[in-house]
């Protein structure tokens, strides 16, 4: 065994192979296929205020429930992944994407993205959300739970068709709701 060690190219292979294993580590991050990080965040509301900007107290007719503009189901794509998506405004008239009862995989880097992209089914729908527009709302929080995230002021919804739980590192879909 020391003489085989004691040959240059052994020690060579040896080092580019550790070399190897440590970066497919560091890419692929393979336990966090095994790691779940649940967030639980309440349903944004505010107390709807004056145009002086003065809050207003709460009555029967003004709800401090946010308003769904839009919902969408979350359908699996390169992991399985469930759910639901919604676009609510705020009453204090700020847009929010929430994730509900979100199940999926981590993923190393996988971000929340409004979308004009068709949603498909399968594997056809795996890459398509790069292809055209999107916003990302910013990084994946967990991958289970209700999570809310905050909206640029002035996005106008009209152009985004869909939501996408994007992997930036693998360019590919971890799932993907059709918003109506």
């Amino acid at each position: 065994m020391n003489r085989l060690l004691a040959r240059p190219w052994t020690a060579g292979v040896l080092v580019a192979g550790l070399v190897a294993v440590a970066a497919g580590l560091y890419w692929f991050q393979p336990w966090q296929l095994w790691t779940d990080e649940t967030v639980q965040e309440s349903l944004p509301s505010a107390v709807p205020q004056t145009r002086a900007g003065t809050p207003v107290s709460p009555t029967p007719t003004a709800p401090t429930v946010p308003a769904d503009l839009a919902t969408g189901t979350l359908i699996s794509h390169e992991h399985p992944t469930s759910g639901t998506v919604r676009i609510v405004r705020a009453a204090d008239g700020a847009l929010v994407l929430r994730l509900e009862n979100l199940a999926t995989s981590s993923g190393p880097d996988v971000h929340v993205w409004l979308t004009d992209a068709p949603v498909k089914p399968g594997k056809d729908g795996w890459d398509v959300f790069d292809d055209g527009k999107h916003l990302d709302a910013g990084k994946l929080k967990g991958n289970k739970g209700n999570q809310n995230y905050p909206l640029p002021a002035g996005t106008d919804l009209a152009g985004y068709t869909s939501v996408s739980l994007w992997c930036d590192r693998f360019n590919v879909s971890f799932g993907a709701a059709e918003l109506r």
